[in-house]
């Protein structure tokens, strides 16, 4: 009966419990020093890289080797900076694989060649992946930062965590009980990178943003300052930045605030009069209002219930057309058309706009916005939402509803991220397209409304952002700041959003700057000529073509006029000069007719720019 007994354990373990105390086993003599993965990396939409990875090595001890674990001790404090004590505490760790935590972690090459000479038992230098960004600051609060374990903590490193994180690989010795090497054949587990991810920003149009809003906090020194562009028929991002920034590399030097404030779609404020795009469109959609043929008078002031609501200019702008109530952003005009719109009407259009909730952006941290509750809203209220006030929003919401309007009147969701890749064969992963929200308003009030907003370019408040040859449409905002209540004296978001061409729009850029000192605070002077730079470099890096019949500008007295510069090839000096009575007129050469001139005939410069000629024949 004992043998059989015997027998059965013998085959109980040899047959059936085999694999189990062979991992056992396996494990007392097997170790593995652990090789991490590259992250993902982060591209633009032409391949350029955003974010990368420079290879790091970090130091493990293997406790049980170390023979001398006095002066292995001593030399590592000495190369680490790190006290005696603390490394001491580490070499003696009853661990089969200690990671020196954090003062070992990604350390400099030369630090490691001193390490590496110094030939220790039981001191190893395994490879590490450490988070790179090639622009430091540039789009630090939409790409986010990474933790010393690679981890991400915000941004798109955060919310794609899960696919650019990969997987450890590892250098696999035996050792016998003790943990002593055995002179066994080592294997290597390669490790698995992360996902590769590419985004809808365009790097040169981001660059071009960055620089400006860099150039507006060198002029104005404001609180803050946002700008965003976007595709307005898919709703791709193509530049999203705001001021203050942050380097991801040394996040740890910024307040927690300053890292994880990403204001064009966590910020949120009164818009001022860019909102008026939404109270024009939506009774345009109503036929409520006929632009060139209904009329309004201004006084200066309108009367509703209780308050009197001014309009920016004293004295008013008299008996004007509605379109002419857009072009000058008249408060008292557009209090006429939240009246005829009635607060159902206006609020339900505000509502299909997408403001009061989030646009479901791919960037963490979106806030919803703020608007009346519709049974708090009086006529006073009333009036002041269809110009702005009394209402708050996103940049993101902004941007994305008056995209709805120009483009056709179609609500698109906002995106950021283009595709996810695998990193070795590139096969797409997740794929984001363009996705419809609803049908907003029609086509042709859409039509309406981009004639409207091209007129405010040409003729009224947005003239600042009016780029010679092609059809700019935009409108500006200048809002009071609110404070515990109360609306702040001389303090002021000003902002401008602007788009080309008006005919057919290819990009929107909407640009706001929080309280700019030294300046008069207004929309068209400061806000308009920033997004008038990043639509001028749009149109080079998108490639937008010049369209037929763009609109002549209305100039003011002070304004600098272009004239298009007329063909004096082959004349005479003195004939040229005439001609070319409106520039300086610069010449070289003996002869005595024009035989070439710069700029060519047909350019347009300003008035009073410089024409070179060369005379000769």
């Amino acid at each position: 009966m004992m043998f059989i007994l015997v027998i059965i354990k013998v085959f109980y373990i040899q047959v059936i419990s085999y694999g189990k105390l062979n991992n056992l086993a396996s494990s007392l003599w097997n170790r593995n020093l652990p090789i991490e993965s590259n992250r993902g990396k982060i591209y633009d939409t032409n391949g350029i890289v955003l974010a990368d990875n420079k290879t790091t090595v970090s130091l493990v001890l293997v406790p049980n080797q170390i023979k001398n674990k006095e002066v292995v001790a001593k030399e590592l404090s000495s190369i680490l900076n790190v006290s005696y004590k603390e490394m001491y505490e580490h070499v003696n760790k009853r661990t089969s694989i200690e990671r020196v935590h954090p003062e070992g972690r990604r350390l400099s090459f030369d630090i490691a060649d001193k390490i590496n000479a110094l030939k220790l038992d039981g001191v190893y230098l395994v490879k590490e992946s450490q988070r790179y960004y090639p622009y430091d600051k540039l789009m630090s609060h939409t790409l986010g930062f990474v933790g010393i374990d690679n981890q991400g903590l915000s941004g798109l490193e955060l919310t794609y965590d899960k696919y650019l994180t990969g997987e450890y690989g590892s250098i696999k010795y035996t050792s016998d009980a003790k943990g002593n090497k055995l002179e066994l054949e080592e294997s290597y587990e390669k490790p698995q990178d992360g996902m590769n991810m590419t985004l809808t920003i365009n790097y040169e149009l981001q660059e071009s943003l960055e620089r400006e809003l860099d150039n507006a906090v060198l002029k104005y020194n404001p609180d803050q300052a946002l700008g965003i562009a976007m595709n307005p028929k898919t709703g791709e991002i193509l530049a999203i930045s705001s001021r203050p920034n942050f380097s991801p590399s040394r996040y740890k030097d910024y307040t927690t605030e300053e890292i994880n404030r990403n204001l064009p779609v966590w910020m949120t404020y009164e818009p001022g009069s860019t909102f008026k795009i939404i109270s024009l469109s939506s009774a345009l959609e109503e036929n409520l209002i006929d632009l060139e043929n209904d009329h309004f008078h201004d006084s200066g002031s309108i009367k509703v219930e209780n308050a009197r609501i001014k309009c920016w200019k004293h004295g008013g702008h008299g008996s004007q057309t509605y379109l002419q109530v857009v072009e000058n952003s008249c408060n008292p005009g557009f209090v006429t058309i939240g009246q005829k719109l009635g607060k159902e009407k206006l609020f339900d259009y505000i509502n299909k706009f997408g403001f009061g909730k989030k646009t479901g952006i791919d960037i963490n941290g979106e806030s919803t916005g703020i608007l009346f509750n519709l049974n708090r809203v009086g006529p006073v209220e009333l009036a002041t939402t269809a110009f702005g006030q009394g209402v708050s929003v996103t940049p993101i919401q902004q941007i994305t509803a008056v995209s709805a309007a120009i483009n056709g009147g179609i609500l698109y969701k906002p995106y950021i991220v283009k595709s996810i890749n695998e990193p070795e064969t590139n096969a797409v992963i997740l794929e984001n397209k363009p996705q419809i929200v609803r049908k907003v308003i029609s086509e042709n009030t859409s039509n309406k409304v981009r004639y409207a907003l091209e007129s405010v370019v040409t003729n009224g408040t947005g003239r600042p952002a009016f780029i010679d040859g092609y059809r700019v449409g935009g409108k500006t905002g200048t809002a009071q700041k609110v404070k515990d209540g109360r609306y702040m004296v001389g303090n002021y978001i000003v902002s401008f959003i602007g788009f080309l061409p008006a005919n057919d729009p290819e990009v929107v850029v909407y640009i706001a700057i929080d309280n700019a000192k030294g300046a008069t605070q207004y929309g068209g002077t400061i806000a308009a000529p920033i997004a008038k730079t990043v639509l001028n470099d749009a149109i080079r890096i998108l490639d937008i073509e010049k369209p037929n019949g763009a609109s002549e500008k209305k100039y003011n007295f002070n304004d600098k006029k272009y004239v298009t510069i007329p063909n004096v090839e082959g004349k005479t000096l003195e004939e040229a000069i005439k001609e070319l009575k409106s520039f300086k007129v610069e010449y070289t050469g003996n002869g005595e007719k024009v035989i070439y001139q710069s700029p060519s005939s047909g350019s347009r410069i300003y008035e009073g720019e410089v024409v070179k000629l060369m005379l000769g024949g």
